[in-house]
């Protein structure tokens, strides 16, 4: 590999971020001019969802390039990952690259388990039993008597949708630690090696503390009203927690409240990345590449929905963004909008890289698509979480449907982004729809769950967060 195809890599990650959440997306109210700057500089995917929105598995599809039909992870069940999967960082570590991590983890297990970096520095609660830098240092630094009242400390917890502004000195909060940690490494570093360096933010997930300045901003500016399908119910059903829920009804003071704090810790981790992005790049990016993207995204009330887990756009559609130096020949400014997902981040990479990919790896490579080819691409990506709904989609249209009800949905993204209006019911729609239920059906045809009978769909009880495929599977996790 030529020093040439060598660049230092940061790649930033937030948690629970939308694909909405961009002003370069044309959101209201919302400012992100850091991460806009990477997309002017780069390429925006508008069509870049979460095979599976939730923590544990997306981010397994980050780490080894593997779909969570492959990996098997289909929610936050949490085994370990065979040594025999390659990684990521492991493989460019193999290849001369520093790698290193800091802030929110991957959330695999063993928690600490490095999976190819060099080192990490983790954002972890003072509940959770492993190792926390930031707690160490948060004990180390903060005010007398409030040793225990980080992050997870002030009545604001990991799902609530409640929300308050951060009540100590903006230095202590962990977005800041995050970045301030990063800033340390790029000081530290081997500076005969190329870097591959891992920026994890806890924000926008939940606790929602986000500082004064920024909670304000988007009180006093108001935010946009949750979306509400005309086919979305306010059905409680079983549900009887009232303040970390699936499902949830917000009155106006509510909506204005979690919204305004969940844009307001978006804009603060913009704000604290310029910091990094700025000082390592320069203002036109050209010395480094830097990739952006999220997990999964929020429902955020929308049809009376919270948190992630769900096929709908809030929960499974996520920014991803790309910027390079010139030699790779990424076209600037561009919008890609072919359906991609997290497993086809690193063999992108990779490809980029002229590092060959690893056999285990079923994600393909972005690159041509990147320079502005025409390159053949699949048709949709398989959205599913286990006990919720499977969906497919190309970005433009939906298809969805519930293995326990056996309810469906069908949208048109284009026209009705917002996922407003059902259209399995239309009769001037029913080719549309089984074209869609076929794709679906060949989709799930061989999966042991047994979500297809005589060649039709067919409802199943509530299945398991591990898809139960033989465990002499390559890809099986073995141990945990």
């Amino acid at each position: 590999m030529s020093m040439a195809n060598t660049p230092n890599i940061v790649f930033i990650h937030t948690d629970q971020q939308r694909g909405d959440c961009l002003s370069c997306e044309g959101h209201p109210v919302l400012e992100t001019p850091t991460m806009d700057n990477i997309a002017c500089n780069g390429v925006r995917l508008s069509r870049f969802y979460a095979g599976c929105p939730i923590c544990v598995a997306a981010r397994r599809s980050i780490l080894i390039g593997q779909s969570p039909q492959k990996h098997g992870i289909i929610s936050n069940a949490n085994r370990e990952i065979p040594d025999s999967v390659a990684t990521l960082p492991g493989t460019l570590r193999q290849h001369g690259y520093q790698t290193y991590h800091v802030g929110r983890d991957f959330h695999q297990h063993p928690r600490r388990k490095l999976y190819g970096f060099d080192d990490n520095e983790l954002v972890t609660g003072p509940q959770q039993a492993h190792f926390s830098e930031y707690q160490e240092w948060f004990a180390r630094n903060c005010p007398p008597g409030s040793e225990n009242q980080g992050h997870w400390q002030a009545g604001i917890m990991h799902n609530d949708w409640t929300a308050r502004p951060w009540h100590l000195d903006e230095h202590l909060h962990p977005t800041n630690w995050t970045v301030d940690r990063a800033m340390r490494f790029l000081k530290r570093r081997d500076p005969t090696r190329s870097f591959f360096l891992s920026v994890g933010f806890v924000a926008p997930h939940p606790p929602l503390q986000p500082p004064q300045f920024y909670f304000d901003r988007y009180l006093r500016t108001g935010v946009p009203d949750p979306a509400v399908g005309d086919w979305a119910t306010a059905d409680w059903g079983h549900q009887r927690d009232h303040v970390a829920p699936d499902k949830v009804v917000l009155n106006a003071e509510q909506a204005l409240t979690v919204r305004a704090a969940y844009y307001a810790a978006i804009n603060h981790v913009d704000t604290v990345l310029r910091r990094l992005v700025m000082g390592i790049g320069g203002r036109n990016l050209s010395d480094t590449m830097f990739v952006f993207v999220s997990d999964h995204g929020e429902m955020l009330g929308d049809h009376y929905c919270w948190r992630k887990s769900r096929p709908f756009e809030g929960a499974a559609r996520v920014p991803f963004l790309i910027a390079a130096p010139a030699h790779f020949g990424l076209e600037r400014g561009l919008e890609v909008e072919a359906p991609a997902s997290h497993h086809d981040i690193m063999p992108t990479l990779l490809d980029m890289l002229d590092i060959p990919i690893p056999e285990t790896v079923d994600g393909r490579s972005l690159y041509p698509l990147l320079r502005g080819e025409r390159a053949p691409w699949r048709d949709a990506v398989h959205i599913e979480n286990g006990g919720y709904q499977h969906a497919l989609t190309d970005g433009r249209q939906k298809f969805i449907w519930d293995p326990v009800t056996g309810e469906e949905l069908v949208f048109d993204l284009v026209n009705d982004p917002q996922e407003l209006h059902n259209l399995s019911q239309n009769a001037d729609r029913k080719d549309l729809v089984e074209a869609w239920r076929k794709r679906l059906i060949d989709a799930l045809r061989e999966r042991p769950e047994g979500f297809v009978k005589a060649g039709r769909l067919q409802t199943v009880p509530k299945y398991a967060g591990v898809i139960p495929w033989p465990t002499n599977r390559e890809t099986e996790p073995a141990r945990g």
